[in-house]
């Protein structure tokens, strides 16, 4: 685990959202929300087009992580709590989770505290597009097509 905390960065336009929204849960006591708006206090805003926000972990974006090193990596997309439909594809930003991981550019790994132990979050990429398309256009390319999917020569499997 690294002594440091990472440098984060936000769009501005991610950054008043957030502000807003964390400091109405911080107010009602939400301990999720205070470490988002600790968070996001310390967080370093850029224009909502700076190139540099291709490596960083935003809302809407798709991050691939591991947490603590030993658990399979995990792609799924950061969301606003009111977009959040499905716990296998997407990390509310009000969630531990989801409040450690924003504003981490590819390469950091910061601590986070859930369910009665700290952990530690390590990111891997980042993308703005939907998994789901990238493969769809990777399958769409003529090179993984063909005109015949199965080799006319050759024989069906045999029972030995």
């Amino acid at each position: 685990m690294s002594n440091s905390i990472p440098d984060i960065t936000l769009p501005a336009s991610d950054h008043r959202r957030l502000e807003r929204l964390a400091r109405v849960g911080a107010d009602q006591g939400d301990v999720d929300a205070r470490f988002l708006l600790i968070e996001i206090n310390r967080a370093e805003v850029v224009p909502d087009r700076a190139a540099r926000l291709d490596s960083i972990v935003t809302v809407g974006s798709w991050v691939t992580f591991w947490i603590n090193g030993d658990f399979p990596r995990e792609t799924r997309q950061l969301v606003y709590p009111e977009d959040y439909t499905s716990e296998r594809t997407q990390i509310p930003v009000m969630s531990p989770l989801g409040a450690a991981l924003v504003g981490l550019k590819v390469g950091s790994e910061i601590p986070f505290f859930t369910a009665g132990r700290t952990n530690l979050v390590m990111i891997e990429s980042v993308s703005r597009r939907d998994p789901k398309d990238v493969i769809r256009a990777l399958f769409s390319n003529r090179v993984f097509q063909s005109e015949k999917p199965f080799d006319d020569d050759d024989p069906e499997p045999s029972a030995a």
